[in-house]
């Protein structure tokens, strides 16, 4: 039974970083790659969350290590989050993310449902943003 034990203690601890790393890297990798948009939005949501959930983490840590099980709830969760069965991290952003965004910003823009009522304003200041962060040609070429 030890034997056994240690087994399933191997592959509870190898677990975690295949369904919360390699997979997703995988899975966000042949997203970029499909036509799809869809899925572009289910591994974004997942690495927002994943994200959030590794600050989370950090923060509560103290808290955390004293519960046994957190592990597994959490690998439970993450396994929610990324099985495309269940699309949870779009889920999540759409009903949670986004609304709470929308709500205390104000001018985040769904490029699913676009809003008609966004002011010509927020426009131009997301345009000047997207100029900003949007390399110039000839900005990174090599001489």
């Amino acid at each position: 039974m030890s034997r056994f034990w240690t087994f399933l203690t191997h592959v509870h601890g190898i677990s975690g970083p295949v369904l919360m790393l390699l997979y997703p890297l995988y899975a966000s990798v042949m997203a970029i790659e499909s036509p799809s948009k869809l899925d572009d939005e289910q591994w974004l949501a997942y690495w927002i969350l994943y994200s959030f959930l590794t600050l989370t983490e950090m923060v509560l840590q103290s808290i955390l290590e004293w519960i046994p099980i957190w592990y597994t709830v959490k690998l439970v969760l993450v396994g929610w989050l990324v099985l495309p069965q269940f699309r949870g991290a779009a889920f999540i952003y759409e009903r949670f993310v986004r609304a709470n965004l929308k709500k205390y910003s104000g001018g985040v823009s769904d490029h699913h449902h676009h809003d008609s009522h966004q002011t010509s304003q927020s426009v131009k200041g997301k345009n000047k943003f997207v100029q900003f962060i949007t390399p110039k040609k000839g900005e990174h070429e090599v001489y």
